[in-house]
């Protein structure tokens, strides 16, 4: 997956239904409300994963559960992050792979900062 620059409302090419940028947002938000998965949205309309998800969030659409079953979130995993701990940190301190602990606080809401930044 890569990180691309592309912020909500733009997009690759055209869409199913126009161009216009507003119509695409409201597509993806109706294509997810009715069981698409973002992978799939993503791969349709030639965005990133990355933008997906971000033009979900800020259309306050409530994401899905991840289908992987998580563990129950450590106490205190959202709050350091939030303080400025990196997810290396958080997963060698709970005991967990950097994956697990990237995912549960992607499922927990929090968006994750540029790598290598605190």
């Amino acid at each position: 997956m890569t990180e691309e620059d592309d912020s909500p409302g733009e997009h690759i090419g055209a869409t199913e239904h126009g161009d216009d940028l507003g119509s695409l947002d409201d597509e993806l938000v109706r294509l997810y409300n009715d069981g698409e998965t973002i992978e799939g949205l993503a791969k349709r309309y030639a965005l990133s994963y990355h933008k997906v998800r971000t033009t979900l969030l800020t259309a306050g659409v409530t994401l899905r559960p991840p289908k992987i079953q998580l563990p129950p979130t450590p106490p205190g995993l959202v709050n350091a992050y939030l303080a400025g701990r990196s997810i290396r940190q958080l997963a060698d301190i709970h005991g967990m792979s950097y994956n697990q602990t990237r995912r549960i606080l992607l499922a927990e809401g929090v968006t994750l900062r540029p790598r290598g930044r605190q």
